[in-house]
């Protein structure tokens, strides 16, 4: 497994770095892993990299409302 692909596996956790909860972190850190582990058979670490990324950008997605007041 090449630099590249675990810095893809991991981008919901470094996305979710960016918002402000800690919980959305452990998840995302959860679903990161999950999905480093199943991409071992072809697929199988799209649903939990999918899931990652949607926690993610809803953190974010959060902490920017929060700063901007929308």
């Amino acid at each position: 497994m090449t630099v590249g692909w675990v810095l893809v596996f991991f981008l919901p956790f470094l996305l979710s770095l960016f918002g402000k909860a800690p919980m959305p972190r452990v998840l995302c850190l959860v679903a990161s892993l999950l999905a480093m582990l199943l991409s071992v058979e072809p697929g199988g670490a799209v649903l939990p990299w999918g899931v990652g990324m949607v926690i993610a950008l809803i953190s974010v997605r959060e902490r920017i409302r929060s700063i901007y007041g929308y």
